[in-house]
C-alpha cells in the first residue's frame, strides 16, 4: 500500500452518529470511544483482517483487545460453537462440556487445582478478592499503579492516574478511574508502585493485608516484565505475613505461553484469573487456584454465582481455542511476533523517532520519547502519548490498526506476508509523523 493511500472512515462516523440515538455514545464500552479518527464499525473479520463498513481491509493488532489469539473467525472455534448450539444453549444447570473445559484448564495451568467460570475478567476479579478476604479475615488488598483489574468501583483506582494527582512514588494515593466512584470504595485498597520488592515486603509486614493482586507482567499499561526475583519474592513475602497472592492473567494468560505467565516465569501464586484469549472472543473468564481456597466457594459460605457461568456455547469455544493453542502455535507465531517488533524498531529508528519497543512475542508495547524500557507505571507514564496517537492515525489511514495506548497483539494469523506489509506501513507512517514530533 503506497504512502499516498488514505482510507476513508466516513461511513463508520455516520453509523456511530446514528447509533448514538439509541446507544450512549454509539458504543457499548468506554474503551471503544475516543479512538482517532473515531470509533469504527466492522462488518466481518477474517484471519488477521477486519473489514469495515467503508469497505476497508485493515490489518488488526487490537485482536479484540487481546482476545483473538487465533485470529478472527477461526474454523475450529466456529464449528465447535455451531455444534453446541444444536445441542443446547443454556440449561440453568450443569452440562458435560463444562467439566471437560475445567479439566483442560486445570491440566494446563500450573496453579489450577480447581476452577470456577464466569463471563468477564472484571467479574472473576471480584470473586478472587472476595475469596482472599474470606480466607484471611482481613480487608485490605494491595493493587499496583497501572494495573487494571476491571471497571467496578472497588478496584478501578490508579489504573492510569495523572502523575500530578498520584502522590509521591513512595506513597501513592488512590486516584479514581471514573466520575461517580465512592471514595469509601478505596478504603479496601492499598495502592503501591510495582516492581519494588522491598516496599512490598515492608507493607506486608504490618500484617493486615488479605491479598496482593497484580498482573504478573504489567500489560494493561505497557508490556513490562517483572524484575529479577520480584514475583517469587512477592509470593514468599505474602506467605511469610499471612497474605495471599493472586495473578491477574486476563491479558497474559494464553499469550505469554500455554500455561500463562506463571508457567513462563516459574512462579505459582495462590489464585489467578483468566479471560480474553481463553475463548478467542467468546465471553469466558475463570478464577483458578489451590483446592483448599477454591473449595470455599462450595463449602465455606463464600458466594460466587452467575446465570451465564459456564454457558455451554462459550465452553465449546474455550475448548476449541485451547486445542488450537499448541506448542507449534507459540513457536511459530512467536518468531513472527519478534520479527514484527524488530522491524518496527528499525523503522522508527530510521525515521529518527526515539521510541522503546518492548514486551513479549505475542503482546508488546511501543512508547514514544522514552530513553529506556520502563520498569513501572510512573516511568511509562512519561511517554509521548500525543505523538504516538498521531502515528496510529497515520498507520490506520494506510490499513493497519493498533491500540493508541501502545499495545500490539499478535495472532496465529499474522503470517510473514502480513508482517512484511505491516512493517512497510510503519515505515511510511513514521516518515509522515517524524517531522511533527515535539510540536
Amino acid at each position: 500500500m503506497s504512502s499516498k493511500s488514505t482510507l476513508s472512515f466516513d461511513t463508520s462516523a455516520a453509523r456511530i452518529a446514528a447509533a448514538s440515538q439509541y446507544i450512549a455514545g454509539g458504543a457499548n464500552s468506554y474503551f471503544r470511544l475516543g479512538m482517532s479518527p473515531g470509533p469504527l464499525v466492522f462488518e466481518r473479520g477474517e484471519g488477521p483482517f477486519l473489514f469495515d463498513v467503508d469497505g476497508n481491509r485493515i490489518i488488526d493488532y487490537y485482536c479484540g483487545m487481546g482476545a483473538m489469539v487465533l485470529g478472527h473467525s477461526p474454523a475450529g472455534v466456529r464449528q465447535a460453537v455451531k455444534d453446541q448450539v444444536d445441542t443446547g444453549i443454556l440449561f440453568g444447570g450443569q452440562s458435560p462440556i463444562e467439566a471437560v473445559a475445567a479439566k483442560m484448564l486445570c491440566e494446563r495451568i500450573p496453579l489450577a487445582e480447581r476452577v470456577r467460570f464466569g463471563s468477564s475478567g472484571s467479574e472473576v476479579g471480584q470473586a478472587a478478592m472476595r475469596l482472599m478476604r474470606a480466607k484471611t479475615g482481613r480487608r485490605k488488598i494491595i493493587k499496583f499503579e497501572g494495573h487494571y483489574h476491571g471497571w467496578f468501583d472497588n478496584i478501578l483506582w490508579s489504573t492510569a492516574p495523572a502523575l500530578n494527582a498520584a502522590g509521591p512514588a513512595s506513597a501513592p494515593v488512590p486516584v479514581a478511574g471514573s466520575l461517580g466512584q465512592d471514595p469509601v470504595e478505596a478504603e479496601g485498597l492499598e495502592i503501591m508502585g510495582w516492581n519494588d520488592l522491598p516496599a512490598l515486603e515492608a507493607r506486608l509486614a504490618r500484617g493486615d493485608i488479605a491479598g496482593v493482586l497484580m498482573e504478573p507482567a504489567m500489560c494493561n499499561q505497557g508490556a513490562i516484565a517483572p524484575g529479577e526475583g520480584y514475583l517469587v519474592g512477592a509470593l514468599e513475602a505474602c506467605h511469610r505475613h499471612g497474605s495471599l497472592l493472586c495473578f491477574d492473567e486476563v491479558i497474559t494468560g494464553f499469550r505469554l505461553g500455554r500455561g500463562g505467565a506463571q508457567e513462563l516465569f516459574g512462579v505459582t501464586p495462590d489464585l489467578s484469573i483468566f479471560a480474553k484469549a481463553i475463548a478467542n472472543g467468546f465471553p469466558v473468564a475463570a478464577v483458578v487456584g489451590r483446592a483448599d481456597l477454591m473449595d470455599m466457594f462450595a463449602t465455606a459460605g463464600v458466594l460466587h454465582g452467575g446465570t451465564f457461568n459456564a454457558q455451554p456455547v462459550a465452553m465449546a469455544a474455550m475448548i476449541a481455542t485451547l486445542e488450537g493453542l499448541t506448542e507449534a502455535h507459540y513457536r511459530e507465531s512467536s518468531v513472527r511476533g519478534q520479527r514484527l517488533q524488530d522491524g518496527i524498531r528499525a523503522a522508527l529508528s530510521e525515521a529518527g523517532i526515539k521510541a522503546q519497543v518492548f514486551g513479549f512475542p505475542l503482546m508488546f508495547h511501543i512508547s514514544f520519547g522514552l530513553d529506556a524500557v520502563p520498569k513501572n507505571y510512573r516511568e511509562i507514564a512519561l511517554a509521548d502519548k500525543r505523538s504516538y496517537v498521531q502515528f496510529c492515525v497515520a498507520m490506520l489511514k494506510r490499513g493497519v490498526r493498533a491500540l493508541e495506548r501502545g499495545a500490539w497483539f499478535v495472532s496465529s494469523e499474522h503470517d510473514d506476508a502480513v508482517v512484511d506489509e505491516t512493517i512497510a506501513v510503519v515505515r511510511e507512517a513514521a516518515k509522515e509523523v517524524a517531522p511533527l514530533l515535539g510540536r
